[in-house]
């Protein structure tokens, strides 16, 4: 039996990548938000274990400007290893650690809505439009969804699914469900600055300003370009060491870590 949160604000979480392998704290971290009565959704992303299943199997993992080149094979393998294998590892560990997790992928219920991001990329999907019904209920209800990015395409009768970038899913998710804060569970302790300083703040602007210069790169991007799109829903993103211990316990408490991008 579930105790709905009592309280208003809904927490986004990106959790993945480079803190998957390395998520203990984290996880805890969560469970114990969700406990505590915080709304919490967690977006996860697994490149690394979907290179390392194509890898076993002979398949060549190839990207193309940061986005993996996705053909009916691949595709084949990012379901089964984002929505399956991963999703239900994390969910197992939250319901262990005593938070009612309920794992689910952009394809159920059309929460993510896609269309064909470009032919050279294959089954990749720009994400068009996000129906938050079903996580508005899940949280309702007392529960903490665990979204893996799988979208369906919209704008079609096929019924095809499509690999979406995870940062960018959690972008659309927060601005969706207007959550007050989007987290971004990262390795380093949030936005540099060209000499290696941290930045503590950033407008969507200057958040922009920092891709088009070349000083944000690689993963960083879209994580930036999600906190802008969060932005526009009046929600306030934070980047942080995510392999720190008690990370979000910490942010949870009022701690001022990392990056905090707002409007």
């Amino acid at each position: 039996m579930t105790t709905p949160p009592d309280n208003n604000g809904i927490t986004v979480i990106k959790l993945g990548g480079s803190t998957l392998g390395a998520h203990d704290t984290s996880l805890r971290d969560i469970a114990d938000g969700r406990r505590g009565g915080r709304q919490i959704v967690v977006v996860h992303g697994g490149g690394a274990a979907v290179s390392a299943w194509l890898q076993r199997t002979g398949v060549e993992a190839r990207f193309v400007r940061g986005l993996r080149v996705t053909d009916a094979e691949t595709l084949e393998a990012v379901v089964a290893i984002l929505a399956g294998a991963v999703n239900k590892q994390l969910v197992a560990e939250l319901s262990q650690l005593g938070a009612p997790a309920i794992g689910l992928s952009g394809a159920d219920s059309m929460i993510l809505q896609a269309t064909s991001y470009d032919p050279e990329l294959g089954f990749v999907g720009r994400i068009e439009r996000v129906n938050p019904f079903p996580l508005e209920e899940l949280l309702r209800l007392g529960y903490l969804p665990v979204v893996a990015p799988i979208a369906i395409e919209c704008d079609t009768r096929e019924a095809q699914l499509l690999n979406t970038n995870a940062d960018t899913a959690a972008g659309e998710i927060a601005a969706a469900l207007h959550a007050e804060r989007l987290v971004f569970l990262t390795d380093v302790e949030g936005v540099l600055a060209k000499d290696g300083k941290l930045l503590a703040r950033l407008s969507p602007a200057e958040a922009n300003a920092l891709i088009a210069s070349g000083v944000a790169g690689g993963g960083m991007i879209p994580k930036l370009e999600a906190a802008a799109r969060a932005a526009t829903a009046g929600c306030a993103t934070r980047i942080i060491d995510g392999t720190a211990a008690a990370a979000l316990a910490r942010l949870f408490a009022g701690d001022p870590l990392g990056t905090t991008i707002t409007a």
